[in-house]
């Protein structure tokens, strides 16, 4: 399987299409791109055409293309024909045998085997037509892999979603038999490091172009020089969203609370100690087309820092401490002129999660808050429960690790910034 004809459909997974040109080149294979008219809503041929360094074909009706390589001669060209993201309407038109565009024309009159990857809401996907269309395409000789359960861009949850660009083209190799596509499939746990972003080729990242801002961690309000208040914030959640949005190609700021956590690659990290000196980086770091809030800030402060030690009077009676209100860095992030696209706070509850959540989306300002149960041992461990609070309603996502989290929450945003730009 040296040579892929790949068929990009119209979909919001397009983008990972471009991570598959590359992961297929990286692997010793030539890749051809088609892109429908609905894909070049989300990817350009530009992009697949620098990425697979071969010309993109996008219609019948291009009297060059056509006489320096005919439609009947591209679709036996390749070894493989690749369909992805399949969108329900593609398929469709592939089970009724329909050849109204380059892509299905191209479907009719191979004699390669083909295989389509899905991508679509759960609804679309569990469909009974759309049943039947895969059933029939399967009974042709289609090989149509099964998409993924998760969140969806669309704001809902389960199967549907576009497998990872290494898991399609795991799929792809296990196709060829000899050459550079064949051969053992690799075991993504067997390196960590598998699969992590290559950020040579960011270019071509959902967020490439976008600077994203995070905080994390606890803050830390000094009493006296030995003594402060703080909370049990580890900052994992903020540095794997920091990680993933820098995997995604964003810019990203990652102001840190006192935290023992290593930079996560491709992230600019400035680490501040109180409240107030974050909200100082925050407002330096600003404007950022996104803003996402994960710290744990303290709401007080000790009123009146001491010099020195303060020390017990010998008394037994307990010192009054004075108490002053931190800076609110959400609700001064809303408020500013320089105020992101898209702003996302954190709501750690140990009481009536969602409820808070949404009082506290509408009192802040922010567009979206993400919610969660800290009343166990959510703080410092590694895995997560939350729930999305938008304005078009709750998302409640399954107890998943703080990198899945984060990996879901950026693709969220990497969806909501192209609906924003369409």
């Amino acid at each position: 399987m040296r040579r892929i004809l790949l068929i990009v459909g119209g979909g919001i997974a397009a983008y990972k299409a471009c991570e598959l040109v590359r992961l297929i080149r990286k692997g010793g294979g030539e890749v051809t791109c088609v892109v429908t008219e609905g894909g070049q809503h989300f990817v350009t041929p530009m992009t697949l055409a620098a990425l697979s360094e071969k010309p993109v074909y996008t219609t019948l009706w291009d009297l060059k293309n056509e006489a320096e390589m005919g439609h009947i001669q591209l679709s036996r060209e390749a070894d493989l024909v690749v369909v992805c993201p399949a969108t329900a309407d593609l398929m469709a038109r592939m089970a009724a045998g329909i050849a109204d565009d380059l892509a299905t024309t191209l479907l009719l009159a191979t004699d390669k085997p083909v295989m389509a990857v899905p991508a679509m809401n759960v609804r679309m996907w569990e469909h009974p037509a759309t049943r039947r269309n895969v059933a029939r395409l399967r009974d042709d000789g289609v090989t149509v892999l099964e998409p993924d359960e998760g969140p969806m861009a669309c704001g809902e949850y389960g199967a549907g979603r576009l497998p990872e660009p290494e898991a399609i083209w795991q799929a792809i190799r296990a196709f060829g038999d000899s050459g550079p596509l064949a051969g053992p499939v690799a075991d993504p746990l067997a390196d960590p490091l598998a699969g992590q972003p290559d950020f040579a080729s960011e270019n071509h990242r959902p967020l490439h172009g976008r600077h994203v801002l995070v905080t994390a961690g606890p803050t830390h309000e000094p009493i006296d020089p030995v003594r402060y208040i703080a909370n049990r914030s580890s900052g994992k959640q903020g540095f794997a969203i920091a990680a993933a949005a820098a995997a995604a190609g964003a810019q990203v700021t990652l102001i840190s609370g006192p935290v023992h956590l290593d930079t996560p690659p491709g992230v600019e990290r400035y680490d501040v100690e109180s409240a107030a000196e974050m909200l100082d980086a925050v407002e330096s770091a600003l404007p950022a087309d996104v803003a996402i809030m994960v710290a744990a800030v303290a709401d007080w402060r000790a009123a009146d820092r001491a010099d020195s030690k303060i020390k017990k009077d010998g008394s037994g009676q307990v010192a009054p401490l004075p108490l002053a209100v931190n800076p609110d860095i959400l609700s001064s992030v809303a408020a500013s002129p320089a105020r992101p696209r898209l702003l996302i706070g954190f709501a750690a509850e140990t009481e009536h999660v969602v409820s808070h959540a949404q009082a506290k989306r509408l009192r802040k300002g922010a567009d979206w808050i993400v919610a969660n149960d800290v009343s166990g041992d959510v703080m410092g461990g590694d895995s997560n429960t939350v729930h999305l609070v938008t304005a078009e309603g709750v998302e409640d996502w399954p107890a998943m690790p703080k990198d899945k989290v984060a990996a879901a929450l950026v693709e969220r945003i990497a969806a909501h910034c192209m609906k924003d730009d369409a």
